[in-house]
């Protein structure tokens, strides 16, 4: 399949650049997939769709304030960017300098925290922090808000750009889908008599990564960290499969396909893949020639998806991470 098949228009105020007053307030498309049905509805209907039949599947993961200004030895300006935690002082991380610092150079980050860069893996550095990294980020770290989000991060998106059931840190995107839920709304769909269990899967920067490559299969994905408890899957057995995000669905299915319940996944869903986990997707609305718009149009149709996406932008939805979201039935 070519790239051009995943291309769109969408005009730029249709991109949301702050979430609504509440966590509820955004629209709901809803799209069967089997009969290409469209239906539009606030998301705080959802609890009408969802019954005793359904376990909704939620990403665990938290948003890591990621990114940390600050300079190298010598007094020259950096950026590092934490992309993925591997030990309690340990890193690897984006770092964007006027020169690209070496083995053995040293960083000052923060209030002060000393960074030692410790060699590189492809195009990220192995960095080692002087103190605990995550008291580091929080202390001194700002939210990675997705670079179409054009305001800088403030104490709003450090609250809203974060589940309310985001628990384990990790990740430097958050689960989108999963912000559209309040407490009061969960409470609704647990009173509707739907199951709820968990996955973890720490998102990673690549996810704003377009796809470059004009041969869609020739694209390879990042790898992201994932665990799907026994717990999970012992609650999934039987079930009808709602996930809440393309990261949750990316977990299970990388969980059914290897047999694997923990690791690193870089699992590529596009038109052709066989679903074995999940039955339904809550999702947003994706980037143009994006990974991620290609899984969805693997769960509903590409002809579904394209149809949908045009209607979403003539009903002036609000796309990408602060927008709109979309409930897919996927066709038998």
């Amino acid at each position: 399949m070519r790239i051009s098949e995943f291309d769109y228009a969408l005009p730029a105020e249709r991109i949301a650049q702050r979430p609504t007053p509440e966590r509820t307030a955004s629209r709901l498309l809803h799209l069967d997939a089997a009969s290409g049905q469209l239906q539009d509805l606030a998301f705080a209907d959802l609890p009408g769709l969802v019954d005793a039949r359904d376990t909704l599947v939620l990403n665990d993961t938290r948003v890591i304030k990621a990114r940390l200004a600050g300079r190298k030895a010598s007094g020259g300006r950096i950026e590092l960017f934490v992309e993925r935690i591997t030990g309690a002082r340990e890193a690897l991380a984006l770092i964007r300098s006027s020169h690209p610092p070496r083995a053995g150079n040293e960083l000052v980050v923060g209030d002060g925290a000393r960074v030692r860069v410790l060699g590189r893996v492809g195009d990220l550095y192995r960095v080692r922090f002087s103190e605990d990294l995550l008291a580091v980020l929080e202390r001194c770290g700002a939210v990675p808000l997705p670079p179409y989000i054009r305001h800088a991060p403030d104490a709003a998106d450090a609250e809203r750009y974060q589940t309310v059931y985001a628990e384990r840190p990790g990740a430097v995107a958050a689960p989108t889908a999963g912000l559209h839920f309040d407490r009061e709304l969960l409470q609704r769909l647990e009173a509707r008599g739907a199951r709820f269990a968990n996955v973890t899967l720490h998102v990673g920067a690549g996810t704003f990564q377009p796809v470059r490559t004009d041969n869609i299969e020739a694209h390879r994905m990042h790898k992201e960290r994932y665990e799907v408890p026994r717990a999970t899957m012992d609650a999934v057995a039987g079930r009808r499969v709602l996930a809440v995000g393309t990261t949750t669905l990316r977990a299970l299915e990388s969980a059914a396909l290897s047999g694997a319940t923990a690791g690193e996944t870089d699992l590529f869903i596009y038109p052709g893949f066989r679903f074995r986990a999940v039955q339904r997707l809550l999702t947003n609305f994706h980037l143009p020639r994006s990974s991620l718009l290609m899984l969805v149009a693997a769960f509903a149709g590409l002809e579904n998806i394209r149809r949908a996406y045009a209607h979403a932008i003539a009903r002036r939805y609000r796309f990408f991470s602060y927008g709109d979201a979309m409930l897919i039935e996927r066709a038998p």
